[in-house]
């Protein structure tokens, strides 16, 4: 793999889920050394203490991830830590400093073209993680499930020499419910920062990246660290675009899940005949 550098004037990163066997944690880490970044936000659901709370999965390239945070903000960059549902044990120190690192409720972010971006997780806005905590905490397990249940469907692909298919990213987009879900949380996304008086919103959550005009504002969405391995990064010219990073790089996800449940590193392999027989990595999507 060509060794490379980006520099970004800010890169927003969400929903990591350090503590389970779905983090990309490899992979992040790649990302993590081949960019800088004057900000660097972390958009929530960065630890998972649901799960760490139930099973205790911490390897030694979930370590590296934190410290190469910690390692960033003392050489620095601005590290700004906005907790979400699943880190929320750390909404209890907002306002306070975790070293080199800034912990807020939400920010304001003003991009170089002056616009104005609320940053924030997005469950607060969320009905279900709101009202029905236990109902999210069910579909939190189903959630884990359905990624197990990806991990041998695609074994079967793999070995009659198929590429990797995400199941949960087909049934986001098919599933009537979880297409309006998605819709939904969309719509209330704008809606806050409308209200805020704000040109955009930066959130996560839902785990689907996307940048997209609604009305007057511009929805960013940064995506996650388990499926799609995304980040949103501001251009010094306040562009925003969203990195597809295991598509550019070229890495296996399915050898990715594999390391990660055996508990150990390694998950940078090129996806080789996967990538010959599938499509190629999609372009960058931007926003002027």
């Amino acid at each position: 793999m060509t060794d490379f550098s980006r520099r970004y004037r800010a890169i927003f990163l969400s929903d990591i889920h350090l503590g389970t066997r779905g983090c990309k944690a490899d992979i992040l880490l790649d990302f993590l050394r081949q960019t800088e970044s004057e900000t660097l936000y972390l958009v929530g659901d960065i630890v998972d203490g649901w799960r760490l709370r139930k099973h205790w999965n911490w390897p030694q390239s979930h370590n590296d991830v934190v410290q190469k945070l910690l390692r960033k903000a003392r050489k620095g960059a601005r590290v700004v830590f906005i907790p979400g549902n699943h880190d929320e044990f750390a909404r209890s120190y907002c306002d306070a400093d975790f070293g080199d690192i800034k912990l807020m409720r939400e920010a304001v972010h003003q991009a170089a073209d002056g616009k104005r971006y609320l940053i924030i997780h997005g469950d607060e806005f969320d009905g279900v993680v709101k009202y029905a905590k236990w109902l999210a905490k069910v579909g939190d397990w189903a959630y884990v499930w359905l990624l197990e249940a990806n991990h041998w469907f695609n074994v079967v692909r793999h070995r009659i020499g198929l590429p990797y298919w995400s199941l949960s990213k087909y049934l986001k987009h098919k599933v009537k419910n979880a297409v309006k879900y998605i819709d939904d949380f969309e719509t209330s996304m704008a809606e806050v920062a409308r209200l805020r008086g704000m040109d955009g919103i930066v959130c996560g959550h839902i785990h689907h990246a996307e940048i997209r005009p609604m009305g007057d504002v511009l929805y960013c969405n940064d995506g996650d660290w388990v499926e799609s391995c995304t980040a949103l990064v501001e251009h010094f010219d306040g562009r925003m675009e969203l990195i597809h990073w295991s598509e550019e790089r070229r890495f296996s996800m399915f050898q990715a899940y594999a390391d990660a449940r055996a508990g150990g590193g390694g998950g940078l392999e090129d996806e080789g005949a996967e990538a010959a027989v599938g499509s190629p990595a999609r372009a960058p999507e931007t926003a002027q």
